[in-house]
């Protein structure tokens, strides 16, 4: 085995999790599902143990792959992230149910709040009869351990995600978001809520370090500089996605090999980027819905 991947604590959870975590629409898109499993458990042997997921990943696919792999002693080997979609009570139970099926476990270790990407979503899941109830009855029965959101559109909409929850008497154990070399230029979730929550002690998730792979089409940086910009900055994890077992590798090798930037560094590698990130130019999962499932899929929602 490899040398173990360095650790961070999960917020103010207690929990300590790998800083790459195993991004979960990846892992449904092979043809080849041996090939899924082999990077799954290939990642936990080398000491990936945050494993990321979502219920409508590749029409559940990544859920029953994910499921699979973590059979023969794996499960309890991982720290297990699913989403969910459902703003109402009713829907978001049957996906919860439908979620723990597919992963074939009786305890999501963390359950989301997927695609938090319209100002009226944060009223329709703490409104009566909506999601966050389904989410603590989870809570309550033991299928669900902890809480968190997500999304990609709009800092705005993470504050006020957290502003009505807090409303609500409820206090989030983790906020997912995209933080990237392009994200600190434009709309940024990196200055707006990556504050917020290190004050309030939220574990913080990174994702889309490489934009998706449409930062690196513009060759102004490498995939090593992006995922080492996210882990520079102070959060639990980084996700990203691994669709083969040479490019998990490369994953695995920047994390041992891990240094945080210099402050010299990660001002030229902003300098490098400041003319491409203009106006979110290649952050199309803030300026366009292409990468917004629920617009595609509105009974997704409820």
């Amino acid at each position: 085995m490899n040398v173990v991947i360095p650790y961070r604590p999960l917020g103010s959870t207690g929990e300590m999790v790998s800083m790459i975590g195993l991004g979960g629409a990846h892992i449904g898109i092979q043809a080849d599902e041996k090939e899924s499993i082999a990077i799954i458990r290939t990642a936990i042997d080398n000491g990936i143990n945050f494993m990321d997921n979502c219920w409508d990943y590749n029409n559940g696919r990544s859920e029953i792959r994910m499921g699979k792999a973590l059979r023969d002693g794996y499960r309890k080997r991982v720290f297990l992230m699913t989403k969910v979609d459902g703003r109402d009570k009713k829907t978001a139970q049957k996906q919860i149910d439908e979620s723990l099926k597919r992963l074939q476990t009786d305890v999501i270790d963390l359950l989301q709040f997927h695609e938090i990407i319209r100002m009226s979503d944060p009223d329709r899941i703490f409104a009566p009869g909506g999601a966050m109830e389904a989410f603590r009855d989870a809570q309550k029965a033991g299928k669900v351990r902890y809480i968190g959101f997500t999304g990609h559109k709009n800092p705005d909409i993470h504050l006020k995600m957290l502003h009505v929850a807090s409303d609500n008497g409820v206090r989030f154990d983790t906020v997912q978001m995209p933080l990237n070399v392009m994200d600190a230029h434009y709309n940024s979730f990196e200055k707006k809520v990556l504050p917020v929550l290190l004050d309030l002690k939220i574990g913080i998730l990174g994702m889309k370090p490489l934009g998706a792979q449409i930062i690196l089409s513009r060759r102004t940086v490498t995939a090593r500089e992006c995922l080492v910009y996210a882990l520079s900055l102070p959060v639990s994890v980084v996700i990203t996605g691994c669709d083969s077992l040479p490019i998990l590798e490369q994953a695995l090798e920047i994390a041992r090999t891990f240094k945080p930037l210099i402050e010299e560094e990660r001002a030229a590698l902003l300098a490098k980027t400041k003319r491409d990130s203009s106006q979110g130019k290649y952050e199309f999962y803030k300026t366009s819905i292409m990468f917004d499932g629920t617009e595609f899929h509105h009974q997704w929602l409820g």
